[in-house]
C-alpha cells in the first residue's frame, strides 16, 4: 500500500465535517467570469487616459497596474469552467484600451464642452468600483459552507 493510498484512506475517514472556502460561485458565471475586475480596469484605464501627460515614473506605474489587471485576475478562483487565457486577456486589453481612449477624451473636453469638475469623474469611478470589487472578492474568500 503505497503512503497515497494510506493518506486517501485517512482523510477519508477523519475529514468528515471539513469546511471548504467557497470561490463566489454565485456572484459569477461562466459568462461572468473576472466582471468586477473588468470595471476596475477601465476605470483604472480612463484614469490613465485623463491623467497622460507624458511619460513619467507616475504613467509607468499606472500602466503596470493595468497589465496587472489584465493578466492576474485570471487566477482569481473560480467554480466554473475558464475560457482560455489568450482570448481573455485580449478582451481585457481592449476593453483597457477603450478606457485609455475615454480618458483621452475626458482630458481633452475638460473645462471646455464639461464642467472643470469632470476631469475627477474617471477617480471617482475607480474608488468606487475597486472598492466593490475588493468587497466582492472578500465576501466570495470568507464565506464558508460545509463541504459536500
Amino acid at each position: 500500500m503505497a503512503f497515497s493510498d494510506a493518506l486517501t484512506i485517512f482523510l477519508s475517514k477523519n475529514m468528515e465535517n471539513v469546511i471548504s472556502i467557497s470561490n463566489a460561485a454565485d456572484i459569477s458565471s461562466p459568462r461572468g467570469f473576472a466582471v468586477d475586475t473588468t470595471f476596475v480596469l477601465f476605470f483604472l484605464a480612463l484614469d490613465l487616459g485623463s491623467g497622460l501627460d507624458g511619460l513619467g515614473i507616475d504613467t509607468a506605474l499606472s500602466i503596470l497596474t493595468i497589465a496587472a489587471f489584465v493578466v492576474l485576475p485570471y487566477c482569481l478562483p473560480f467554480s466554473g469552467e475558464k475560457p482560455e487565457f489568450t482570448g481573455w486577456a485580449v478582451g481585457r486589453l481592449f476593453i483597457a484600451a477603450i478606457g485609455v481612449i475615454g480618458g483621452l477624451g475626458f482630458q481633452a473636453n475638460s473645462g471646455t464642452v464639461f464642467p472643470e469638475f469632470v476631469r475627477f469623474a474617471p477617480m471617482l469611478l475607480l474608488i468606487g468600483s475597486g472598492i466593490f470589487c475588493a468587497a466582492t472578492q472578500i465576501r466570495g474568500i470568507i464565506r464558508v459552507r460545509l463541504a459536500s
